[in-house]
């Protein structure tokens, strides 16, 4: 079962969108730090050692600067990372609904860089509000989740497309500005609630930075160019590593010449395996291909073998 799940997450990774992609990296490290707070509960007769909370902090920023200026990572690790489940479902019914939004109006390629940029810049108002602002001063608190990086891209769909309409429970056809104006004025609210203030600045600094991703970007000026290019340079970077690896070495070639067969046995060897390739194991990459996705038109998906499957899944990847 484990592995047939995990083989959907990898093909929904492959063929799936930017945003599903997102999305789908947020559960591994929501199942993934909940495994570790499992284990470490159960070990430790169910109260949670000092050891985990170490653990997670590893991959939070903080409002202790030499804290962040010691783990660079966690400005990217932190919103990818939730603990609490209605943390991550809202999370990433929001990043679903508005970024389908966001992906057709202004591309695709350009929802990772605003996700990234929104969620860097969340940090950035959370670490000077906790310094400036007397709710955190004295006190050294840490943050994460992808609330900041969610909110730009909640409201550069409300700018991208104000009028649009969305059906919500209830409340019938809703145009997409009132309900992301809504969601804005509740983090207004969460900064005077004191409950999560420092989560509210975060939540208003990627919503502000939003708008302007959008607005930049109707005057000439697309952010995401130079951001997708540093991610092309590392992807480059890992599959250079990868393809040499695979690469093989370098070395003396040795010939075996087998003096004992004569050339009618060479020939009859040829002819045989001629004949053979006819056969259905000896079908070219192509063809394999071709029938493979003659049978998905015919019968759909699931009445692929896991052979055929594990076949489309890595001819994709060399595609």
């Amino acid at each position: 079962m484990f592995r047939s799940i995990w083989e959907d997450v990898k093909r929904e990774f492959s063929y799936g969108n930017m945003v599903t992609r997102i999305i789908i990296i947020n559960i591994i490290a929501f199942v993934a730090i909940n495994l570790i707070w499992i284990f470490f509960r159960i070990s430790h007769g169910w109260e949670t050692p000092e050891l985990y909370y170490s653990i997670r902090n590893f991959f939070m920023i903080s409002s202790d600067w030499l804290h962040n200026l010691t783990h660079p990572w966690a400005l990217i690790t932190h919103m990818f990372l939730h603990e609490s489940f209605w943390h991550i479902l809202w999370n990433m019914l929001f990043l679903y609904w508005f970024g389908r939004i966001v992906g057709d109006f202004i591309g695709n390629h350009r929802i990772l860089p605003l996700y990234l940029l929104g969620g860097l810049f969340a940090s950035l108002i959370y670490f000077v509000s906790s310094a400036i602002i007397p709710y955190a001063q004295g006190e050294v608190h840490y943050a994460l989740g992808a609330s900041g990086a969610v909110m730009a891209i909640v409201v550069a769909s409300g700018v991208i497309s104000p009028d649009y309409i969305m059906r919500l429970f209830l409340l019938g056809d809703v145009k997409l500005k009132y309900i992301v104006a809504t969601l804005v004025f509740l983090d207004l609210i969460g900064i005077a609630s004191n409950s999560n203030t420092g989560g509210a600045f975060a939540h208003l600094g990627g919503a502000f930075f939003g708008w302007l991703f959008v607005r930049q970007l109707r005057e000439g000026s697309d952010w995401s160019v130079p951001v997708n290019r540093f991610i092309e340079r590392i992807n480059n970077f890992f599959r250079g590593i990868s393809e040499e690896r695979q690469r093989p070495k370098k070395g003396p070639r040795v010939v075996y010449r087998n003096t004992g067969k004569t050339r009618p046995q060479r020939r009859a060897r040829g002819n045989q395996a001629a004949s053979d390739s006819g056969t259905p194991g000896a079908m070219s990459h192509q063809e394999q291909l071709d029938a493979i996705l003659d049978k998905i038109k015919k019968s759909g998906y699931d009445s692929l073998s896991e052979e055929e499957k594990e076949f489309l899944f890595n001819a994709s990847k060399k595609n």
